[in-house]
């Protein structure tokens, strides 16, 4: 394996920059509760309402009907179609022709979350938040009931930021709500993995007597020894609620806590075993057997979920609201996929109306109920804003004030939620189900099968998905088509973007594999991936110069990759040969220290090419994207830089060799499809003169 030192100075600047992020605005603390097979339609804004009032049987949610009331519904939310890329989407941001977990794969190691690859968690304990998560995690433990082992620890919530641990590892096991042992952090020291089993009884759990118990549990008789997994879940949440939120008021630190929820997964008839826990349903008798269970699962996480929002409210449980910290607290309240087929779904229409079911790429398979509050926002109301669960991670870093992990297909709707504008463009949503994939670009959405047959659907006139209407619009369906197989969807299995990093010497040329580290992703002496040799579309790639003196990669050859992030302790600059191009598929991101210099060339992303303060990009040529500038931009006397989309200018304008010039010369040194903003400096032989669509300097 070569060497990767480079990388761990790239490391050791990344943990430096997330502890060093902006404190002086204080950073919300975000809860979010993430359920496990509920449909679309399973919330009041959605349909339950409606249902309600009809007299037709509906799901009893009084806290998520007044989660609804004071944030805002967004009904155009997406997650997965199963439940482990699910989870690996929202924890790295990735979609799932680029995350390893992108199916539920029998094998449970394999559906890894990779040290490589940055979480949530991750994130956000580096910059600062405490963090916690209980219920399903999917991932990195053995499926035995007994005695379950740790198979994979990289893959551990606690081998990615989260500190405050009460979990099921293996999708198998959390297939009953009595499992006999939880996995739990902080742990014992020494510990693998840092977790340790205990028991899953309430008393290592239900320490909150500040608060009334969900239906009350502790004194119950009839309760089982063993406890309902996700009553222990709620209780580990709410007591971590309850002292973060003081500790908040405290000292301003802020934290995420993440419950997912194994509700209201199968098996459903389990949760009769509980003492009362059909009390909700007693006035709907016409409810089958399933569906009375189904609802009942429903309605108690309801109430956990009612505690802990309460613990928002009143952090200490004193009736007094003083403390409150829930104005700096962002809640979101989503389902993992759509839900799939039972009987309860349909007495209920917890789908409401939508085309298929869990595990299917149609919209009932992949739309999920989705509620977000925060102040500023429209309460009681809903959107049909484009949202996926890969927005999530990018979302949240955006709010803490740390750059989200390199190339990741999610967008931040942070400037959404804080009133700031709209957020960057996103062009489409990408989802698989087994030999269906799907891409969703605004009102449109086009399916294609493993034998390359096409579907395309109008979701504004056709929410049903009951019309295709691939052959009226051939030309939309080819460039849909396109775009989705090189977001990788038709990739075998084990497929997933990889992390390489320059490790060549001053002036090495990128078309060489011996510049860039290799990629092996093992474990327990199993090898589930390499790649190795020259650049691809699926790197993730860093060129970090962790050295003190100037270094220069050459383009020779045309580089393609997903994601490409320049930097340095000392200056880095890749030099691309004259007619070279640079693609990184999703962004290219210039750092602090890092240099791209074109020589009427091109360098193209689907999304954006970034300038970050003390980064650079100079020369002539053409930039097909988005370009947003905080750094520096070094203008060519030669000829213009192109921009083929946005131009955002903030940062420095200069200019390079101008032996030629003489006063009130003027030089067009950036064009663009449309320019927002203006450079915050200007070289200083020149004065700026701006349009819509170009700078010109005019020499003084």
């Amino acid at each position: 394996m070569k060497s990767l030192l480079s990388f761990v100075a790239l490391l050791g600047a990344v943990s430096t920059a997330c502890l060093a992020a902006d404190q002086s605005d204080p950073r919300p603390n975000i809860l979010y509760f993430y359920v496990d097979d509920m449909g679309w339609g399973a919330i009041g804004p959605n349909g339950q309402a409606e249902r309600r009032a009809q007299g037709l049987p509906a799901l009893v949610t009084p806290t998520l009907d007044k989660l609804a009331a004071d944030g805002l519904n967004f009904t155009r939310a997406y997650g997965c179609t199963v439940c482990s890329p699910a989870r690996s989407s929202q924890q790295t941001g990735f979609h799932q022709g680029h995350t390893f977990g992108d199916r539920n794969d029998p094998d449970n190691a394999k559906k890894a979350i990779r040290t490589d690859d940055l979480t949530m968690g991750d994130m956000l304990s580096r910059t600062g938040y405490v963090t916690g998560y209980w219920g399903k995690w999917g991932y990195g433990g053995s499926k035995d009931m007994n005695n379950p082992t740790l198979d994979n620890l990289q893959t551990l919530p606690t081998s990615h930021g989260y500190q405050h641990v009460l979990t099921e590892l293996h999708h198998v096991r959390a297939h009953t709500f009595f499992q006999p042992t939880l996995w739990s952090a902080p742990a014992q020291p020494g510990a693998l993995g840092g977790l340790e089993l205990v028991p899953n009884a309430l008393a290592e759990f239900a320490g909150s007597s500040a608060y009334p118990s969900t239906p009350a549990l502790q004194n119950d008789p009839d309760y089982p020894d063993t406890a309902y997994c996700d009553d222990a879940y709620a209780f580990a949440a709410l007591d971590f609620v309850r002292e973060q939120a003081q500790n908040y008021q405290a000292t301003g630190q802020p934290f995420f806590g993440l419950f997912a929820a194994q509700v209201p997964h199968a098996p459903f008839a389990e949760i009769s075993q509980l003492p009362e826990w059909d009390a909700a349903y007693r006035d709907q008798p016409s409810l089958s057997p399933q569906a009375r269970q189904w609802a009942a699962m429903i309605t108690r996480l309801d109430a956990h979920f009612g505690n802990i929002l309460a613990a928002l409210e009143d952090p200490n449980g004193d009736g007094d609201t003083s403390d409150s910290v829930a104005d700096n607290t962002l809640v979101i309240f989503q389902s993992d996929n759509g839900g799939p087929h039972h009987n309860a779904r349909d007495e209920f229409a917890a789908n409401a109306g939508l085309r298929g079911q869990k595990g299917t790429i149609y919209e009932g398979g992949i739309r999920v109920p989705t509620i977000m509050r925060w102040p500023g926002l429209a309460a009681g109301t809903s959107t049909d804003r484009l949202v996926d669960v890969t927005d999530l991670l990018p979302t949240f870093c955006e709010l803490a004030g740390v750059a989200a992990p390199l190339g990741v297909d999610g967008v931040s709707i942070a400037p959404f939620l804080l009133n700031q504008g709209e957020p960057r463009k996103r062009e489409f949503l990408i989802h698989e189900a087994g030999k269906h994939q799907s891409i969703i670009q605004g009102r449109y959405k086009l399916i294609r099968d493993s034998e390359s047959n096409l579907e395309l659907y109008d979701l504004t006139e056709d929410l049903a998905e009951s019309h295709n209407i691939a052959a009226q619009h051939p030309q939309l369906v080819a460039e849909l088509h396109d775009l989705l197989l090189g977001e990788r969807v038709a990739e075998p299995r084990g497929f997933a973007n990889t992390y390489h990093h320059w490790i060549g010497r001053h002036g090495d040329v990128t078309s060489s594999p011996e510049n860039w580290s290799d990629y092996d992703y093992t474990n327990a002496g199993i090898t589930y991936l390499t790649d190795t040799g020259n650049p691809q579309l699926s790197w993730t790639a860093h060129m970090s110069n962790g050295g003190m003196r100037p270094s220069t990669a050459r383009a020779d050859q045309d580089l393609a990759v997903l994601a490409l992030r320049i930097s340095g302790v000392a200056p880095q600059e890749l030099a691309l040969d004259p007619g070279i191009n640079l693609t990184g598929r999703n962004e290219v991101v210039l750092g602090p220290h890092g240099k791209l210099t074109l020589q009427g060339g091109s360098v193209s992303s689907l999304r954006w090419i970034e300038v970050e303060p003390r980064g650079e990009i100079s020369g002539h040529g053409t930039i097909e994207g988005d370009l947003y500038s905080e750094g520096t931009i070094s203008g060519s006397s030669v000829a213009p830089l192109q921009v083929l989309g946005t131009a955002h200018l903030g940062g420095q304008l200069t200019l390079g060799s101008t032996e030629k010039l003489k006063s009130g010369d003027r030089i067009t040194v950036l064009k663009a499809n449309q320019i927002q903003g203006k450079f915050d400096s200007i070289d200083s032989r020149f004065t700026a003169s701006y349009n819509a669509t170009s700078v010109t300097l005019v020499a003084k």
